[in-house]
């Protein structure tokens, strides 16, 4: 991912400096585990891990393009300044030992991250639903006004999803929570599975119940897809911003800080540009999704046709989201609600979201249903055709106004009388409790 689109700490998650000090931790706990195990010698193990040090990306860089293998040149680096006992470092182990379980150990550090970062745009869509629960604005489906709906109850909305997406991320980082140091093809030939389950354990990872030279990339594909409905979430969200700011809508619009420019030629311009770039790194996110399931289908116990991919998808994914994550939060926190505009778009219609409330009314004073949808639809065209106020219409009809109280029917109390249910069940999910169903 490009710098413009990384924020530091996650950088320094998939940085190559980060990546060889995970290399080393996973060898040093697989030294640890056999010198426990009595397979290499306590001092020789003693001595390694007080001068062992993790080598510079360029000094590996350097071994490697006269090896042409990144591990073992990683190896050489090491082993270099260990003098005799650095025979040991890497002993019995075959290079995905050390890939795999060091990746689970960044992957694990960057989920932590992302989490921070759903925590983070889950309060702030919260926090603005609450202040906007009873903020009555208008429905829309396929685009064209339907109901009142108030704008909190949209966020809420926003506030479930995200949760669903913490709940899918911490799963798939958990089923990345495996090591492997079991060997060329996993048969602990050259190794031993308490070893295995001795140096998981000191890197807080679980040993994997079976692997062959890999972790199996079901876990991985599964953690990309993770990944890629939290994005496709955000994208979501960041659409909708994008349309209720357009022009003709307006209802909110993107903070706009002192001294920014919209556009290069036109100064009137104040454009969703932070939503709009959430929804093409949206996109990244999920192509990521897309090579992690191609990635699942390797040739018998191994090829490394994942791995180039990987290296590539992994981080890139970590790294588009949790800079989406962060614009999110940020859009949310400072989203300029025009409740004014929500009022005048809601009337726009000429009131005629009120019309199933006319019809239910109708039906409920003995009309049949066909004839009392027929009578609305009929001053519903009219109204919106003519640009007349519905509600003036069918005041007109004795055959609507007489048996309907029209009051009742145009009051906009039935929309929001149930709103307080769902914040309720909101309120329940921020405190982790069991949800209140109405």
């Amino acid at each position: 991912m490009i710098a413009r689109y990384s924020r530091p700490a996650m950088a320094e998650v998939w940085s190559e400096r980060r990546k060889l000090e995970r290399w080393l931790e996973v060898e040093l706990a697989a030294l640890d585990a056999s010198a426990e195990l009595g397979v290499v010698p306590a001092a020789d193990a003693a001595a390694v891990r007080a001068r062992a040090t993790a080598p510079s990306p360029e000094r590996v860089a350097e071994i490697e393009a006269r090896t042409h293998h990144d591990v073992a040149a990683f190896v050489d680096a090491v082993a270099h300044d260990l003098g005799p006992a650095g025979r040991w470092l890497h002993y019995g182990l075959t290079s995905s030992d050390v890939l795999d379980t060091a990746l689970a150990l960044q992957v694990q550090e960057a989920g932590a991250l992302v989490l921070g970062g759903i925590e983070r745009a889950f309060a702030a869509v919260a926090a603005r639903a609450e202040e906007h629960r009873h903020t009555v604005t208008i429905g829309r489906t396929h685009g064209v006004h339907a109901e009142p709906t108030t704008f909190g109850l949209k966020l809420a909305g926003w506030a479930f999803e995200l949760d669903r997406g913490r709940v899918r991320v911490t799963r798939a980082l958990e089923g990345m929570r495996v090591g492997k140091l079991s060997g060329a093809v996993g048969t602990y030939a050259t190794t031993d599975p308490e070893l295995e389950r001795l140096a998981c354990e000191r890197l807080g990872l679980e040993p994997a119940p079976s692997s062959t030279q890999i972790l199996q990339r079901d876990r991985h594909a599964d953690l990309l897809a993770a990944l890629a409905l939290v994005a496709a979430s955000l994208e979501k969200f960041a659409t909708e911003i994008r349309h209720l700011a357009r022009t003709e809508v307006r209802e909110v619009a993107e903070p706009f800080g002192r001294g920014q420019k919209g556009s290069s030629a036109m100064p009137h311009k104040r454009n969703p540009v932070v939503a709009e770039r959430i929804c093409g790194l949206a996109r990244v996110v999920r192509g990521t999704a897309v090579v992690g399931l191609e990635n699942v289908a390797l040739w018998h116990e191994r090829d490394i046709s994942h791995s180039s991919a990987e290296r590539v998808v992994v981080p890139d994914a970590f790294l588009a989201l949790d800079y989406m994550l962060d614009r999110f939060a940020w859009l949310v926190e400072g989203l300029v609600v025009d409740r004014r505009r929500m009022r005048q778009n809601l009337e726009a219609s000429h009131w005629l979201f009120a019309s199933q409330r006319v019809l239910l009314a109708l039906v409920e004073a003995g009309l049949a249903r066909d004839e009392a949808y027929r009578l609305v639809q009929a001053h519903a065209l009219r109204a919106w055709e003519e640009e007349r106020d519905f509600r003036e219409l069918v005041r007109a009809d004795p055959a609507v106004a007489g048996p309907v109280d029209l009051a009742a029917a145009f009051s906009l109390e039935p929309y929001t009388r149930h709103v307080d249910t769902v914040f309720e069940r909101l309120r329940a999910l921020a405190r982790r409790e069991e949800p209140v169903h109405a």
